[in-house]
Parts: structure tokens; sequence; C-alpha cells
């Protein structure tokens, strides 16, 4: 929960404001679009990252905090992927963007949020290793 909290919150401040500018819609309306997108992106983060973690442990044996930066970088796409399934739809109802100009504004989001996730999690597994015999 912890890891997922503090991922959404620091998302938020960080991609809220250009999203506001690039999108055309008024700052508080952006705002309302980002959090349902936030709380979207934070039950697909726990769902995803559990399967995940899961699957990545019984194929390799491997704990999260110790996977390569190749695997990194496949969970980061993997995630995103999934997320702009979910989250295209929403963006199109919302803001009342064409499907073509939804799918660019969700694009960029999910550009800025796969490097984000990249460079958040790597800092996250230093901060907070997951410990020995720990699943």
């Amino acid at each position: 929960m912890r890891q997922i909290a503090l991922f959404e919150i620091g998302g938020l401040v960080l991609v809220s404001p250009p999203f506001a500018w690039a999108s055309g819609v008024g700052l508080a309306h952006s705002a309302g679009l980002l959090a349902v997108l936030a709380l979207v992106a934070a039950v697909w983060n726990g769902a995803f990252n559990t399967l995940f973690d899961r699957f990545e442990a019984r194929l390799t044996g491997r704990r999260a905090d110790r996977r390569p930066f190749a695997q990194r970088c496949l969970h980061a796409l993997l995630f995103e992927g999934g997320l702009l399934l979910l989250t295209l739809p929403l963006i199109v109802w919302a803001t009342g963007l064409g499907w073509l100009e939804a799918l660019v504004a969700d694009l960029g989001l999910a550009l800025a949020y796969t490097a984000y996730a990249l460079v958040f999690n790597l800092a996250y597994d230093r901060l907070f290793p997951i410990a020995p015999g720990a699943r």
C-alpha cells in the first residue's frame, strides 16, 4: 500500500500541470480526471505488480528487489500498456477529445509515467528492500 500511495501522489504532482495545459481542459476538470486515472492506476498497480512479482519469482526464483534492469524495463512497459487500455476510454469520455487526440494524450501520459515508474521503482526497492525469505 505504501508503494502505491507514494507512486500515485508523486505522479499526480509531476504530471497534473502539463496535462492540464496540453489537454485544453480546465485545471479543476483535469485534476478530477487525473484523480480518477490515479485510482484506476492504483488498482492496476496493485494487481499487476502482485501478479508480475509472483510470476517472476516462480520463473526465476528472484525477488523483485533483485530484478535486473532489462526486466525492470519490461515490467514498466507491460504495466503502462495495460494501463493505456484501461484509461483511454476515460480520457475520451472526460475530455471530449476524439479517440486519436485522446490516444496521443494517453501516450504522453504513458511515456511520462513509464520513465517515472522506472526511476520510482528502482529508488523504492533501494529504500525499502524486501527481507530475505519474504514474499
